[in-house]
């Protein structure tokens, strides 16, 4: 009897292993359009394709993204900067090579306001289809009596003001300048602290300083101990070496950086920690805060070393526009 139990628990597990193996292989997708666009304001990509799952980055509307594997529900997808992680099927739409050649030429707008929101007709009392944050791209079928009439990368038609926005070419062919990326950062004060967070509704510190990088039409890499490793390297120790919109790390050392701000001048930062604020460098100023322990280990000058390892400009990324070759 004690046998035929054990070999009936044999048979059954072995059953349930082929079963889960069947529902694996029957729940992969065929990727047969192997590029995306974010179509949300926001987009979560997480570290496991699950919801419970670590919130490890997000991806802004209109962000192309490469898609590296599906199961049914979930895309592993790679952002501009080569960051990984998985997204349910809600914050992207799929497209082939040639549709996201299409896109490339197509005439794109940059939303330059902090928040605002696509309505269903030009008129600004109608219903909301989709809230915006800094930094959605959509393109633009229209233009009429201020508004543009849009199409969002998943098919929604909308209105957005044509005063929020900036056309795709004039965003990426101003020079950056790091005073503007103070100017948007001043305005993301008061933001909340999201880890993962990338947009103007909630940031992580390397979140933070990427998105106000972002609205000059850079991208940096999206980590603080990434971020740390390009660039110039003013000297740390000499404050008046620093200039307005370089980036300052902090941490145990150089080998242990856990925290990215930005150098506003006279000492002073401003960084996502609890909040987006501004604090001070000298220990003895009244603004001054001891980040969880952390010191400042790094600097990096940003805007001298465009299209470096790194930092890339937006109208040079070939995901963003067509090939030059």
């Amino acid at each position: 009897m004690l046998v035929l139990l054990l070999n009936l628990t044999f048979i059954l597990s072995v059953q349930a292993k082929v079963s889960l193996e069947m529902l694996t292989v029957s729940d992969t997708v065929t990727i047969e359009k192997p590029w995306a666009l974010a179509t949300l304001s926001v987009s979560n990509i997480r570290g496991k394709a699950e919801h419970s799952s670590e919130l490890v980055t997000q991806v802004l509307m209109g962000t192309p993204l490469k898609v590296l594997e599906a199961v049914e529900g979930w895309y592993k997808v790679e952002t501009p900067e080569h960051y990984t992680g998985w997204m349910d099927s809600f914050g992207l739409a799929c497209v082939t090579k040639q549709e996201m050649d299409n896109w490339k030429v197509s005439p794109r707008y940059f939303f330059g306001q902090i928040s605002g929101n696509v309505l269903s007709s030009p008129n600004k009392k109608s219903p909301v289809i989709s809230d915006l944050v800094l930094g959605d791209l959509f393109v633009a079928e229209s233009n009429s009596k201020g508004f543009l009439k849009i199409r969002i990368p998943d098919g929604r038609i909308g209105f957005v003001r044509k005063s929020d926005c900036i056309s795709f070419k004039d965003w990426t062919e101003r020079k950056p300048d790091g005073q503007q990326v103070i100017v948007v950062a001043k305005k993301m004060l008061g933001t909340p602290y999201l880890w993962g967070g990338t947009s103007t509704k909630g940031v992580d510190c390397s979140g933070f300083t990427k998105n106000a990088y972002f609205s000059q039409g850079i991208i940096l890499e999206r980590d603080a101990y990434q971020q740390a490793s390009h660039g110039e390297h003013p000297d740390l120790n000499v404050i008046s070496e620093l200039e307005p919109a370089d980036l300052l790390f902090f941490g145990r050392d150089k080998q242990k950086i856990t925290h990215v701000g930005i150098y506003i001048g006279n000492g002073f930062y401003i960084h996502a920690s609890g909040l987006v604020r501004i604090n001070n460098i000298d220990p003895k100023h009244q603004a001054y805060i001891l980040t969880e322990k952390k010191k400042l280990v790094a600097t990096s000058r940003i805007l001298n070393s465009l299209n470096t390892e790194g930092i890339t400009l937006i109208k040079d990324h070939p995901w963003y526009v067509p090939s030059k070759n």
